[in-house]
C-alpha cells in the first residue's frame, strides 16, 4: 500500500460573491496548506479550483499518516526529585505516573542551566484520514467572510447555502460532516446543463470529469483565459477592439462556469453622451465589456458573457439589449438635463452637503481649498486665476444628475460640464485631475492646475480630519487619509514640484474655524505623510536605512527628500560608504555623550597630529567644492565629493585620540569632528546607514 495518496476536497454552494471568489479561493488554499504543515503531513502540490458554485482543492501525493516522533517531557529538577537518602520524592513519583512508567524508567536531562528528570515518549503518527476533515473545516472557518449566516435548517454558518461536500482520499471517501453536509465522492456539474450528480473515482479525474460530464471549467485561470480569447475574437469579428478591464474580467470569470460570449448593440445616437458615462452604465451595472475603434472611440456594441450555451443566442442578445437600453437612456437624459444650467450654479447647493459634522459643508471645504490653491499656485509660480477657478468649481458636479446616478464619474463629468460652459480648458482638465491618482499605480495629474487642485484638496482633508481627531487606526481609515497622503506626495515627487509642505499645512490650519484647533496637528499630519513614503520608496528597492537617514532630517520639501534619498542610495554603493557611515556613527556616539554645548571653534594651532591637520585641510577643500553643489540640490555630486574624505577620516581615527586629557586639545578635535559630521548632515544622517559589505 502506497504511503501517499491524492486528495480532493470540494465545497458546493449557491453562487458565491463574485468579487470575493478569488480571495476566498486563495484563503482556502492557504488555510488547508497551513493545516497540513501544522499536522506535519507532507504533500507534493496543491491546486485550487474556484467557480461560482464551488471551492475545491486537489492535493497531490499527501502522506497517509503523520510521521512517528519522539516527544521529550521534562519533569522536576533533579535536586527536587530525590531526597537525601536517594529515594524518589512525590514530585518524581507524580511525574513518572503522568508518563505511565516507573521512576526507574525515567532519564536524566542535563543542560548548562541544571539537571532534570525526563522521559522520551514515542508518539505514533495519526492517519491523515482522521485529520483531514478538521483541516478542511478549520480552513473554511477562517475564510475572510465578513458576515456568516444560517441557511434553512442547517446549523452551520456560511456566506451562502451549502449543498454538497467532497472528501476523496485516493479512491476512498472520508466520512465527515462539513458545514452540516455529509461528505461524499459526488460532485455536481453546471446548474442548467448538467445538474445531475457526478461520481468521482479518484481525485485526479476531478477537473476532466467536470468539464466532460458537467460542463464546468473548474480552473479559474483556464476559464478566464477562455473568456479573454472569446472576447477578443468577438470584438474583432464585430470590427473593433475590446477593452478588457482586469477587475471586470475577474468578476465575470467568477460569475460563470461555462462561458459563452454574446455581442450586443445599442443605438448610435447614445454616443453623443460622454463615453465614460456609457461605459460606467455598461461595466458597473451590467458587467459588459465595451468596444472601441482603431481611433479608440467608443463603438455602439457591448460584449457580455453568458453562463449558458444557448441554442438560440439571439434571444440572449436581445434580452441584454433590452436591459442596457434604459440605462443608456437615463445617462442621455441626465446629460441633457445637467447641461441646461452652468456648473457654477450648483455651487450654492453644496451648502446642503455635509463634508464632516465639525468641518462644515462641502461648500465650506470649497472655500478653504480655493484659498489653499492660491497659496500653492503662487509657490509654483503658476496661474493663480486658473487655480482658484478650478477650486471653486471642483465639487459642483457632485450636484449633477449624472454623478448622482454614477458616482464614479465625479470629476470626469465636471470636465465635460466645464467645457460645455466655455470654461478654460486648463480648468476643465483640473476638475478631472483633482482625483488623481485614483488608485494604486494610477497616474498623477499632468497639468499644473490639476496638480495644485489635487494637492490642495488632499491637504485640506488631511488637516481637517486630523484636527477633529479621526486619525486612521489599524485598518480603519474612513476618509482614506493614507491614500490621500500618498497621492499628494506622489504628485509632488513625480512632477518635481518644489513645495514647502509644513508651511502649507500651517496656512491650511488658519482656514479652519478656531474651535477646530487645526494648529495643533500640523506636525502630526506631516509625520503621517512621511510615514506613507516608506512603502513608496521600498517599492523602488530603497532600503529602510537609506530612507531613515534622510527623514531623520525631516526635509520640508518632499521632492527634495526624494532627491536626497536617491543620492544616499547611490552613495551607499561607493567603496567609501561603509567606512564613512561607520565614522559618522562614531562621531554621533562621541557627540551624544557630551554634556553642555558642543565645541564649534577650530584652532589650527592646537593640531598635534599630522592626521588631524590633514583632515582639517581636506575638509576645508572639500567643503568649498560641496557648498555650490548643495546650493543647487546636487546631492549625489555633493556626496561623491565628500566620499573623497574617506582616507583622511580613517587615518584620523587610527592616529588621533579624540577624548584627550588636555581639555583644549579634546575640544578642538570635537569641533573638527562636528564640522565633518555637519557636512554630511546637509544631505542625510549617514550614521543610520547599515553596512552592506
Amino acid at each position: 500500500m502506497s504511503d501517499k495518496k491524492d486528495l480532493l476536497i470540494e465545497l458546493g454552494t449557491e453562487e458565491l460573491p463574485p468579487k470575493a471568489l478569488k480571495g476566498l479561493a486563495q484563503a482556502f488554499q492557504n488555510g488547508v496548506a497551513k493545516g497540513f504543515v501544522d499536522a506535519d503531513l507532507s504533500y507534493e502540490a496543491i491546486k485550487v479550483y474556484a467557480t461560482p458554485r464551488r471551492l475545491a482543492l486537489l492535493v497531490t501525493q499527501l502522506a497517509v499518516t503523520q510521521p512517528d516522533k519522539s516527544v521529550e517531557r521534562r519533569g522536576p529538577a533533579l535536586q527536587a526529585a530525590f531526597d537525601d537518602e536517594g529515594c524518589p520524592t512525590k514530585a518524581a513519583q507524580g511525574f513518572a505516573k503522568s508518563c505511565h512508567v516507573e521512576v526507574e524508567q525515567l532519564t536524566k536531562l542535563e543542560t548548562d542551566k541544571g539537571a532534570w528528570l525526563a522521559y522520551t515518549l514515542e508518539e505514533k503518527g495519526k492517519p491523515a484520514a482522521e485529520l483531514i476533515p478538521a483541516i478542511f473545516q478549520a480552513a473554511l472557518d477562517k475564510l475572510p467572510i465578513p458576515k456568516r449566516m444560517h441557511w434553512g435548517e442547517l446549523d452551520a454558518l456560511f456566506v451562502r447555502p451549502v449543498h454538497w461536500a467532497v472528501i476523496l482520499f485516493g479512491d476512498e471517501v472520508i466520512q465527515a460532516d462539513i458545514l452540516s453536509v455529509k461528505a461524499s465522492n459526488k460532485t455536481r456539474g453546471h446548474r442548467f446543463h448538467a445538474p445531475a450528480p457526478i461520481t468521482l473515482s479518484v481525485p485526479a479525474d476531478y477537473e476532466a470529469q467536470l468539464k466532460e460530464k458537467g460542463m464546468v471549467i473548474a480552473d479559474f485561470d483556464d476559464r478566464q483565459s477562455l473568456i479573454r480569447q472569446q472576447i477578443i475574437a468577438a470584438a474583432e469579428k464585430a470590427g473593433g477592439q475590446a477593452v478588457i478591464d482586469a477587475d471586470l474580467l475577474d468578476e465575470v470569470t467568477s460569475m460563470v462556469e461555462w462561458p459563452s460570449v454574446i455581442v450586443g448593440e445599442f443605438e448610435p445616437h447614445f454616443l453623443d453622451v460622454p463615453a465614460e458615462a456609457l461605459i460606467s452604465a455598461m461595466k458597473k451595472h451590467q458587467k459588459y465589456f465595451h468596444m472601441v475603434d482603431d481611433k479608440q472611440q467608443l463603438m455602439p456594441y457591448f460584449i457580455t458573457i453568458s453562463n449558458v450555451e444557448s441554442s438560440d443566442p439571439e434571444q440572449i442578445k436581445k434580452g441584454n439589449e433590452r436591459v442596457i437600453r434604459p440605462r443608456l437612456s437615463d445617462a442621455n437624459f441626465f446629460w441633457a438635463q445637467d447641461k441646461k444650467n452652468p456648473l457654477e450654479d450648483k455651487l450654492e447647493r453644496l451648502k446642503n452637503v455635509v463634508f464632516q459634522n465639525k468641518l462644515g459643508s462641502v461648500y465650506d471645504k470649497t472655500l478653504r481649498v480655493t484659498e489653499l490653491a492660491e497659496v500653492i499656485s503662487r509657490s509654483l509660480n503658476s496661474d493663480v486665476t486658473l487655480a482658484k477657478r478650478a477650486a471653486r468649481l471642483a465639487k459642483c458636479d457632485l450636484m449633477s444628475e449624472m454623478v448622482n446616478e454614477f458616482p464614479d464619474l465625479q470629476g470626469i463629468m465636471g470636465r465635460y460640464y466645464a467645457l460645455n460652459d466655455g470654461e478654460d480648458n486648463a480648468v476643465a482638465i483640473a476638475l478631472d485631475e483633482q482625483y488623481m491618482p485614483r488608485f494604486s499605480g494610477d497616474n498623477t495629474p499632468a497639468s499644473v492646475t490639476g496638480q495644485v487642485l489635487s494637492i490642495a484638496e488632499r491637504i485640506d482633508t488631511l488637516m481637517g480630519i486630523f484636527a477633529v481627531g479621526q486619525i486612521p487606526s489599524g485598518d480603519k481609515d474612513p476618509f482614506a487619509l493614507r491614500r490621500a497622503a500618498l497621492g499628494l506626495l506622489r504628485t509632488i515627487i513625480e512632477n518635481k514640484l518644489v513645495l514647502d509642505i509644513p508651511a502649507i499645512l500651517k496656512k491650511s490650519a488658519t482656514l479652519f474655524p478656531s474651535e477646530v484647533n487645526a494648529d495643533n496637528v500640523c506636525d502630526a499630519v506631516y509625520q503621517f505623510m512621511l510615514d506613507r513614503l516608506k512603502g513608496y520608496f521600498a517599492d523602488q528597492s530603497i532600503s529602510s536605512d537609506v530612507f531613515d537617514s534622510v527623514t531623520a532630517l525631516t526635509p520640508a520639501e518632499p521632492y527634495d527628500l526624494a532627491c536626497r534619498i536617491d543620492a544616499v542610495n547611490q552613495f551607499k554603493q561607493l567603496d567609501a560608504a561603509d567606512s564613512l557611515a561607520a565614522a559618522n556613527k562614531r562621531i554621533a556616539n562621541i557627540l551624544k555623550k557630551l554634556k553642555g554645548d558642543i565645541p564649534t571653534e577650530i584652532n589650527s594651532d592646537l593640531f598635534a597630529e599630522d592626521a588631524e591637520k590633514h583632515l582639517a585641510e581636506q575638509l576645508t577643500a572639500v567643503s568649498a567644492r560641496v557648498e555650490p553643489l548643495l546650493a543647487q540640490a546636487l546631492y549625489t555630486d555633493a556626496l561623491t565629493e565628500l566620499s573623497e574624505l574617506r582616507d583622511v577620516v580613517d587615518q584620523f581615527f587610527d592616529d588621533v585620540m579624540v577624548m584627550a586629557d588636555d581639555e583644549a586639545l579634546k575640544n578642538n578635535r570635537i569641533a573638527l569632528l562636528g564640522q565633518l559630521q555637519g557636512q554630511f548632515m546637509q544631505v542625510a544622517d549617514l550614521s543610520l546607514l547599515q553596512e552592506i559589505r
